[in-house]
Order: structure tokens, then C-alpha cells, then sequence
């Protein structure tokens, strides 16, 4: 497939997603943001080559717990042909006003994006900048703690389940598109305002009409918070 082709492709796919015209293909096209702490990014610089390394993303391993609500977890096959459709920029600290450390443009440039039974492992070897070089720094002195990434989930795209906690997993089965890998001082906070709306669907599909007031309530609850911890 040329370049111009999987440009194309993936205008069309998302326009296809688009045009689902319901509640949760509005939500999944939402950006998000995750995070992984450095244990399992398992971040490294060679001392020899510079190259550093990493991963964005583990594969079948259940999240922290997020918004006190919900877990999740990523199938590998959610990145089945993801790489190759997407614009990948590599940041420090999710910073993309200060440049970038490197660039994965539909499967090829100076970001090497691969996937293998762990999850999606990124390899670059850092730019002679001033960033460049604060990067490997970092790294040198442990300041990096960790790998983020921001996504957008593809049109049904997820599934949920309720646990018998009371707990909800969220299962990541396809990703539309991944936007950049960040290397982290402190990871960003979750961006999760995608993944509670499309998980305040799923419930209310599960509930009878009392108890969807009583959900209904607890989202214009939640609304309140978010707007205070934005404001």
C-alpha cells in the first residue's frame, strides 16, 4: 500500500466510524490518554547507541483503578493494523510544543513501533537537540517514570462487564489510531471522560427504569466534580 493510499485509508475509515450516527461511535472517537509505570514500560537508554526504548502499551494486564470505577485491559488484536494507519509523534513529558523525539508516520520514520506478545515496544534513537539530550539525561538519572499514550478507540471498539464487586473491566478490542508515545517525569492523568460516558451507556442499556434515575443522578453528580477539578 503506497503512502498516499494509507492516508486515504485512513480518512475513509474514520469517516466510515463516523457515519455510525450513535451515541457510543460519538464517544469512542474521543481522544484518551493512558498511562504505564516505568516497571512495565521497562524504559531503558544503551549507553553504547543512545537508542532508547520502551513500551507504550502491555498487552492482557489489568489496569489500575480508574475514576474508583472501572478497570481495563487491551486484547494484542486491538492493534491489528494500527501502526500502519497511524501518525505517531514520540514526546517528553507530553509536551508537543517543545518538538518531538521522533515520528512514526504510518509505520515508517525515525519511531520504530513494534508489537510483540508483550504489547506495542517503541525504539528511537533521540534527536542531537537540546530535547534530545535533556531525554537521555532523564533517563540517566531516573527522572522518567514512566510510558503514556493517547488513542482513540475504533466504532465498538471496547466491551465492558460487571464484576462481582461491583467493579466494571473495560476490554480494549481496537484502537482507531494512536496519536503519540510520551516518555514522563510523573504520568499525565488519565483522560477517562470517554470511557465513563461510553461505560454510562452500557449501564443504562442493563438497567430497569428506576435505577436508571438513580444512575442518571449519579453522572450529574460526577459532572459537578470533574468541572471542579477542571476549574
Amino acid at each position: 500500500m503506497s503512502y498516499l493510499e494509507k492516508v486515504i485509508f485512513g480518512i475513509n475509515k474514520r469517516k466510515s466510524e463516523n457515519s455510525q450516527g450513535n451515541t457510543l461511535t460519538s464517544l469512542t472517537m474521543k481522544k484518551e490518554i493512558r498511562n504505564l509505570e516505568i516497571k512495565q514500560a521497562e524504559i531503558r537508554a544503551d549507553s553504547k547507541t543512545g537508542i532508547i526504548s520502551g513500551y507504550a502499551m502491555v498487552f492482557n494486564s489489568l489496569s489500575e483503578l480508574l475514576f474508583g470505577r472501572f478497570y481495563e485491559r487491551i486484547l494484542p488484536e486491538a492493534m491489528n493494523g494500527v501502526v500502519e494507519i497511524s501518525d505517531v509523534l514520540a514526546l517528553l513529558n507530553h509536551q508537543k510544543e517543545r518538538g518531538i523525539l521522533a515520528r512514526s508516520r504510518f509505520g515508517k520514520g525515525t519511531l520504530s513501533l513494534k508489537i510483540d506478545d508483550k504489547g506495542l515496544r517503541y525504539k528511537f534513537t533521540p534527536p542531537d537537540t537540546a530535547l534530545g539530550k535533556e531525554a537521555r539525561e532523564y533517563l540517566k538519572r531516573g527522572d522518567i517514570q514512566g510510558s503514556s499514550f493517547h488513542f482513540v478507540l475504533a466504532n465498538k471498539g471496547e466491551n465492558w462487564e460487571k464484576t462481582s464487586d461491583g467493579k466494571y473491566i473495560r476490554t480494549i478490542t481496537k484502537f482507531s489510531e494512536i496519536y503519540d508515545v510520551s516518555l514522563a517525569f510523573t504520568p499525565a492523568y488519565p483522560e477517562t471522560t470517554a470511557a465513563v460516558r461510553s461505560l454510562e451507556v452500557w449501564e443504562k442499556e442493563q438497567q430497569t427504569p428506576k435505577q436508571k434515575l438513580k444512575l442518571e443522578k449519579y453522572y450529574q453528580d460526577y459532572d459537578k466534580k470533574i468541572r471542579v477539578i477542571k476549574s
